[in-house]
């Protein structure tokens, strides 16, 4: 069995993260994209990106369904919003029927919520083994340190 790490990635700094983890494990990756645009300035973004959250909302993703039965363990990375995960990442959940796995998670944000975030997806991920979890506050400003502490991370996870 092998690793995937899955991710939504809006600014970039989740992406960062996801793919020095999975370039340290050599694990599959794979990003969720949706068909919908979102605002990525300004008011706009945050109103948005809270809407959606506080209302539930999952996007339609535009990728094709991952066979997860490949994998015993999944790494999920997703933005802080609204001190919550990505409605892309709800809408993977929800349409992947998770249980059963080896699950790690990671969140990147601006300052704050990751821990109601990873609350909430273990929440919404019943019938795991969870392998821990980290957050990254604004990765892109801090590359080579956040890098580090991602492959850290990753190296520490008993994969």
């Amino acid at each position: 069995m092998s690793t995937l790490v899955v991710y939504f990635s809006f600014n970039g700094n989740t992406k960062m993260i996801a793919e020095k983890i999975a370039e340290t494990i050599n694990a599959d990756v794979v990003e969720l994209k949706t068909s919908k645009e979102y605002p990525t300035e300004g008011f706009r973004k945050y109103f948005w990106g809270g809407k959606s959250v506080i209302f539930g909302e999952e996007p339609e993703l535009t990728n094709e369904r991952i066979d997860l039965n490949r994998y015993d363990t999944i790494i999920i990375g997703t933005p802080v919003w609204a001190g919550s995960f990505a409605p892309p990442i709800k809408s993977f959940i929800s349409q992947s029927k998770i249980s059963g796995k080896r699950i790690a998670l990671f969140a990147s944000h601006g300052g704050g919520g990751a821990e109601k975030c990873f609350t909430k997806l273990k929440k919404a991920l019943p019938g795991n083994e969870f392998l821990g979890e980290i957050d990254f506050v604004e990765p892109k400003k801090k590359t080579e340190e956040n890098a580090l502490r991602a492959a850290e991370w990753a190296k520490g996870l008993a994969i």
